[in-house]
């Protein structure tokens, strides 16, 4: 398996921790490289930013055209959007590169995993499924694959790792009951979800940056004070 191609925003100082963020249907790392900076993260926090690249490949839904993305969606019903096949794909790409930090000696609880829409369906598909514990999962206006295998297949070592979901109320691509859905069936599976919802359409807005900054600070900077 060829490793994904990233951009990478390199820790201030010293690297003790990262950030892997997964961008939206025919995006691209670059997309969201820019909120770095606005996250105003504590000086000398020492957390490096990755942010992937998805495969291109032919999208159904917009008329077979290539792009970047995580899995094909041949239809907008969100029970049947996500291409569970290329899902598991993805998902096995983003695992081999968070394998690859962890090999490079970033332990995997020093570790966050994000993703927006498309990329938020790959980070809620992997935080039930890794076999070592992360740092935390922020879901961004997304929904989960196959979520009537989810209780079979939820394994118990990320149960407690924190979960931000957010998502705008007014979202016309990904309508918020989808994202409500998500956070619902992992609740039932013992998973521990913090829900933001805010006055939004599918893309992301200052509190919601605030509340990531936030987040992020909390599980990668602060862990003392949560432990």
């Amino acid at each position: 398996m060829s490793m994904l191609p990233f951009v990478d925003t390199p820790a201030e100082g010293t690297c003790q921790a990262v950030v892997v963020w997964l961008h939206g249907l025919g995006d691209s790392g670059h997309g969201f490289a820019p909120i770095v900076p606005e996250l105003r993260l504590p000086a000398g926090a020492g957390i490096r930013f990755i942010f992937p690249h998805a495969p291109i490949q032919p999208v159904t839904i917009n008329g077979g055209m290539e792009m970047r993305a995580w899995y094909d969606i041949k239809s907008m019903d969100l029970l049947s959007r996500a291409d569970e096949a290329g899902v598991r794909d993805s998902a096995a790409q983003v695992q081999a590169l968070l394998d690859q930090l962890i090999a490079e000696g970033i332990p995997s609880e020093r570790i966050v995993l994000a993703g927006f829409s498309q990329g938020g369906v790959i980070a809620l598909h992997l935080l039930p499924r890794l076999p070592y514990k992360l740092a935390g999962v922020m879901a961004l206006s997304t929904y989960m694959c196959a979520v009537d295998k989810l209780a079979a297949e939820a394994l118990a070592i990320n149960k407690a790792t924190p979960v931000l979901m957010a998502h705008g109320q007014m979202d016309p691509v990904v309508p918020m009951a989808g994202g409500l859905q998500a956070a619902e069936a992992l609740k039932q599976v013992g998973f521990q979800v913090q829900w933001h919802q805010y006055p939004m359409q599918h893309q992301v807005c200052p509190q919601e940056i605030a509340d990531i900054s936030a987040f992020i600070t909390q599980q990668l900077v602060h862990t003392e004070s949560s432990s």
